[in-house]
């Protein structure tokens, strides 16, 4: 495998929709063909599967999570063993940047391609790698299908996730800010007599543990990762000491669920105590993979997933990636 690295940039990412011209003068000399910047899925597809018939030993991501789910995606449908697939280097430039604050590089544009640049020219651009097993989600068995990603969830997350995406949000307001008014109707909405049954009730979902059917019942929340870090301390998810890590790190809370603002509280500081754990209201633990049967969308790092026909989907523990960091 070939010790170049390649450029993958998304130019509808959000921080890069003011192109610094710079950085793009510097990846065109520094990368020539090897610098990609694809406009649709499509394309990106297209030239991740032209850069591994390259034997390309690293892959830099300029984007969201979403862009880089759907490079995992594209290695994963492709005909490349995972075994020989390039590292990933993250560069943050997205909406949402959760795998960057696990796995990223640390930096982004000019900076980034020098410190690249030199650490390869030095030998030591794999010094410090860090290893993570993707979501893959797969509707009715089809891997050219497959969506990989890092976190996701459905019932309260996807409603959330549809505010996020409401038009009057994404057109008036900054990400910053977006996210704050997303957070403000959500709250609004669950102390609303009006809304706050709907949100409550949940989704009717019934979850397959590693081949274990669990009861049947509404859930409010259901979220899943493969990161092993959230931005600012945020880390809702917990495990017996016991239980070895599958994979996939899951919380599922029922529906109407109590003590519900004294456990947001909680998890949003990272913290699970005895009385929440206890509380078989709140479930969290380990998972190699989740079957869901269900007629609600999965949503994984922003993309929206219906289920199958067979009204199912699967989320396994992926192939392992190595990502390079600083």
């Amino acid at each position: 495998m070939s010790d170049r690295f390649a450029l993958i940039y998304n130019p509808r990412s959000r921080r890069n929709l003011k192109a610094d011209p710079k950085y793009l003068e510097l990846a065109g000399k520094m990368l020539g063909p090897l610098f990609c910047s694809p406009r649709t899925h499509a394309a990106l597809r297209q030239q991740v599967y032209a850069l591994l018939q390259q034997r390309i030993g690293c892959l830099v991501v300029d984007g969201g999570d979403g862009t880089v789910g759907h490079v995992l995606s594209a290695l994963y449908t492709s005909s490349c063993p995972p075994e020989q697939w390039p590292r990933i280097v993250v560069l943050p430039s997205g909406n949402t940047n959760l795998i960057a604050t696990d796995v990223g590089f640390g930096k982004r544009g000019v900076e980034a391609l020098q410190i690249l640049h030199a650490r390869l020219s030095a030998g030591r651009l794999f010094s410090d790698e860090r290893r993570r097993q993707p979501l893959v989600v797969t509707r009715d068995g089809q891997k050219d299908t497959a969506s990989l990603g890092f976190f996701g969830g459905l019932g309260a997350f996807g409603r959330g996730i549809e505010i996020a995406h409401d038009p009057k949000i994404l057109k008036n307001y900054s990400h910053d800010a977006a996210v704050m008014a997303t957070l403000f109707v959500t709250v609004w909405q669950l102390l609303s007599p009006k809304h706050r049954r709907a949100w409550l009730e949940g989704t009717k979902v019934t979850i397959e543990r590693d081949g274990e059917v669990l009861p049947e019942q509404n859930h409010f929340l259901f979220l899943c990762t493969a990161l092993h870090r959230l931005p600012h301390g945020v880390w809702p998810f917990w495990h017996n000491l016991s239980e070895v890590d599958r994979g996939i790190k899951y919380l599922d809370v029922a529906a109407f669920p109590p003590h519900l603002g004294r456990a947001v509280w909680n998890l949003l500081r990272g913290n699970a105590p005895q009385w929440l754990q206890q509380n078989t209201a709140y479930n969290s633990g380990s998972a190699t993979k989740l079957v869901l049967h269900t007629d609600q969308s999965f949503v994984l790092d922003g993309e929206v997933i219906p289920p199958g026909e067979d009204g199912c989907l699967t989320v396994s523990a992926g192939p392992v990636v190595s990502f390079v960091h600083m």
